[in-house]
């Protein structure tokens, strides 16, 4: 799971300059018609209403990570059907797909998604908005696909159709990978859907050597857009614990006071972010998510415990703040009498986007979108994907696709996570295309 010194070299170089995109002109120059991209278009158009389909029915139908279960199985059906070699349980529930070409050729690709959902209250009003609940944490919950999954999906299998119906035109082998729990490890779970598919062979019989995916976002319908090197944040989950002692809330000399604790907490984490990382060099975003503490009005609890992320784009700062963050809390602790434990999990690393991969994508994607619609130079993002532990293992390009409805403003669309998040689907070929795209043009590489 650790990175090549080659790979973490570049990770390094990554966060270094992640706010300087280097030139990709040179790499505009559009491939050779031969008819392709019209091909592809025109399987695109056919399959369109099954892809509709498909995605609602996911939405409707979601389920929290490494419980894909339905979800698998609905997918490898399809899959199946279209004559793929299908393995299943790669990852707990993750399923991954073979398809080889007619054409001599060696060359493999892979095309990855994520399947799951997330513990959220649908509020979308959509005829198929979900219903379902699903255990987090203990408690039964209402899941939605607000993230979009229930769209890339759709649009992978939709792929997977243009391409198993042009196989006379494509040598070598392409490699498709529904990955489980993209939203991180559940609770108790030592990793995350990603990291398992990888230790369980996802890359493995056949090797990919390159590796792409896609992600709806609010933007512009129909856009794509990415850029080199450091794209996405690397995301950690720091989880804070502070031990007091319980009093009566009238006498609160008589206890160790760890809600009082808790805000300045709190404080300091906002503190040492705004007042430690320059933010012209690095984007960081350290944020206390989660309070829990206390079950009466009256009683001061002996204990709170506190969960939030760390979102970085450099590995040496991340670093330094992360025991910054250690000392103070426990000083703060100290402070009031208290104890604190503190404890970090990484989610995903640092979405690397490989330069020479990311010059060559930029016109391979305007064949599917139109040049207009494709930006290869976009600013970073604090938002996070566990995409980036496959970019650990082999080059690959992580992209997004502009999802907002035609004529509503980005900022003015829900956000990924929100009840309200949802998907035009009218962007749902853009990204079939890309996807059958990149596959065939990369297996056309000397």
């Amino acid at each position: 799971m650790r990175p090549t010194a080659r790979r973490l070299r570049d990770l390094l170089l990554a966060a270094s300059a992640v706010l300087a995109v280097p030139s990709l002109a040179a790499a505009q120059t559009p491939p050779a018609d031969d008819g392709l991209a019209a091909a592809v278009a025109s399987a695109t158009e056919a399959v369109g209403p099954r892809v509709v389909e498909w995605r609602r029915h996911l939405h409707e139908n979601p389920e929290l990570g490494f419980a894909e279960t339905n979800t698998a199985a609905y997918v490898a059906e399809r899959l199946r059907a279209m004559g793929l070699d299908v393995r299943t349980g790669v990852g707990r529930t993750g399923v991954v797909a073979v398809l080889k070409g007619d054409l001599p050729g060696s060359r493999v690709v892979a095309l990855r998604t994520d399947m799951d959902a997330l513990p959220v209250l649908e509020a979308t009003g959509l005829p198929f908005a979900s219903k379902a609940t699903g255990t987090y944490q203990g408690q039964t919950v209402p899941v939605a696909h607000a993230c979009g999954h229930d769209a890339h999906m759709a649009m992978l299998l939709g792929a997977a159709q243009v391409l198993s119906g042009m196989k006379d035109r494509f040598g070598g082998t392409i490699v498709f990978i529904f990955q489980p729990a993209e939203e991180g490890a559940p609770p108790g779970e030592p990793m995350g859907g990603a990291a398992l598919m990888i230790k369980e062979g996802a890359l493995k019989d056949p090797a990919p050597e390159a590796i792409f995916g896609i992600h709806v976002v609010p933007g512009e319908t129909g856009t794509l857009f990415y850029r080199p090197q450091g794209f996405m944040a690397a995301s950690d989950r720091i989880d804070i614990t502070l031990n007091g002692r319980q009093t009566h809330g009238a006498w609160p000399w008589r206890g160790v006071d760890v809600i009082a604790a808790s805000g300045q907490v709190i404080q300091t984490v906002n503190t040492l972010t705004a007042r430690t990382v320059d933010p012209t060099t690095t984007p960081t975003v350290f944020t206390i998510s989660t309070v829990n503490a206390g079950v009466r009005y009256n009683i001061i609890p002996d204990k709170s415990v506190m969960s939030g992320t760390l979102r970085t784009f450099d590995v040496d700062q991340r670093n330094a703040l992360v025991e910054r963050a250690r000392t103070a809390i426990d000083h703060v602790a100290a402070a009031h009498g208290a104890t604190a434990e503190f404890s970090i999990f990484q989610n995903a690393a640092l979405v690397y986007n490989d330069p020479s991969l990311s010059q060559w994508l930029a016109p391979v994607l305007a064949e599917a979108a139109g040049a207009e619609n494709v930006n290869p130079a976009s600013p970073p993002t604090t938002v996070a994907e566990d995409f980036s532990f496959f970019q650990q293992q082999i080059p690959g390009v992580f992209y997004h696709l502009g999802g907002s409805k035609p004529g509503v403003a980005p900022a003015d669309t829900a956000p990924n996570h929100s009840p309200q998040f949802d998907v035009d689907e009218s962007v749902l070929p853009v990204g079939v295309r890309a996807h059958a795209m990149t596959a065939l043009r990369f297996l056309q590489r000397p």
